[in-house]
């Protein structure tokens, strides 16, 4: 008999994203629960992972200056539900989608994982 990976079960989320590894049980997660994703979708960076199941994560842009005629730098920082089959730390790069409203600041899930942390 031939040796067959167990394949992970996860839904279709209608984005192209590399589904994690892990099982999780949350209600809450794009992949195994039930939440629906829409809008836009960011690349950035988690800044800090403390709170639980929360991901801080920041990008930089340019945004131009009609009066100064250059650019300026700015940055973005969101809270982004994080869930258990993904478990993002702080530094890794991670891809994130919007969503409903999951509490009073986070709006946004964490989707997937596109790099790890440097240890």
């Amino acid at each position: 008999m031939a040796k067959t990976k167990t394949q992970v079960k996860h839904r279709d989320i209608g984005v192209e994203a590399k589904p994690p590894g892990k099982t999780c049980d949350n209600g809450k997660c794009p992949w195994h629960g039930k939440l629906g994703i829409r809008g836009r979708l960011f690349r950035g960076r988690v800044a800090t992972a403390k709170a639980l199941n929360t991901a801080i994560v920041e990008w930089d842009y340019y945004h131009f200056s009609p009066k100064y005629e250059r650019y300026e730098r700015r940055h973005s920082r969101v809270a982004a539900f994080n869930p258990a089959c993904i478990a993002a730390a702080e530094g890794e790069t991670v891809v994130i989608a919007e969503c409903r409203p999951l509490s009073k600041s986070k709006r946004f899930v964490v989707i997937e994982k596109i790099t790890e942390a440097l240890k």
